[in-house]
């Protein structure tokens, strides 16, 4: 499974690509990290990230798009820039026909560290093991867009198999009904 990982933000935007699945090595296949001028327009800054999501599907061709799911700050400013650019991750994975996982960061700390309560430097180090890197991923956000694509890789698969289970499970129950 490839999964590009969006950690959203206004000023920088993690881009992470990686191969993997459950029990597999992972691998990298891309990270990037978008900057825009914390003084320019917004719609400009918006049409950059929205412009460099648009071409990161295209060019690493994801099975999925995992997004850093949006949690309340108490910076209005800052968690509108960052909802506003994880909305954009969304639409440009729905345009090109995938599926959209969103994530909070707990999960995706708990996910990579086994701590939901992990800091930067954590997720920065295991991220660098896990990938086998020979340097830490920088900025962080590189390092967050990474780990968002490996919480996926482990633990998406997974919530996907619970999710065929449970319909299998309905379908069935269905045609007893019936029968």
């Amino acid at each position: 499974m490839r999964v590009l990982g969006v950690d959203p933000g206004m000023t920088r935007c993690g881009i992470g690509v990686v191969d993997g699945a459950p029990g597999r090595p992972l691998t990298l296949v891309h990270v990037d990290v978008v900057r825009t001028p914390a003084d320019a327009e917004a719609g400009d800054r918006l049409v950059v990230h929205a412009d460099a999501l648009a071409h990161a599907i295209a060019a690493h061709r994801p099975d999925v798009v995992a997004v850093e799911r949006v949690f309340s700050q108490h910076n209005v400013r800052t968690v509108m820039g960052t909802a506003q650019v994880a909305g954009l991750a969304m639409v440009a994975a729905t345009r090109a026909g995938l599926p959209v996982a969103l994530h909070t960061p707990s999960e995706v700390k708990a996910a990579v560290t086994g701590s939901g309560r992990a800091d930067k430097a954590q997720i920065g180090a295991m991220v660098t093991r896990l990938l086998r890197l020979a340097e830490m991923p920088r900025p962080a956000d590189a390092a967050d867009a990474l780990a968002l694509a490996i919480c996926h890789i482990w633990r998406g698969s997974a919530l996907a198999a619970l999710a065929r289970g449970s319909a299998q499970a309905r379908l069935q129950g269905a045609v007893r009904m019936v029968r």
